[in-house]
């Protein structure tokens, strides 16, 4: 698995343009800053879809809890969340 954080944030940002063209939007402006379920462009199963993603592809748990704003809501985010998780030798 690669940690390296601009890998993760490619790969992030290209789901996130997969699940909104599949939706019928074009994510290609999506800032890495930008907070995802505030730009319209996934709906909430896609939210869902994009964090199960997420959990599979970086052999990650989230608990209930975990899901939020702060460590899910923008590219940066979730790539910052990932990074501490493996850090701190969390899955």
């Amino acid at each position: 698995m690669d940690l390296n954080p601009d890998a993760i944030r490619q790969a992030i940002r290209d789901k996130v343009m997969e699940l909104a063209r599949n939706l019928g939007y074009d994510a290609s402006g999506l800032q890495d800053d930008d907070i995802i379920p505030a730009t319209g462009l996934l709906d909430s199963a896609a939210i869902l879809e994009l964090v199960v993603w997420y959990e599979g592809a970086y052999d990650l748990s989230i608990a209930q809890e975990e899901i939020n704003i702060d460590n899910l809501g923008s590219v940066n985010a979730m790539t910052g969340f990932l990074l501490q998780r493996k850090a701190a030798g969390g899955g």
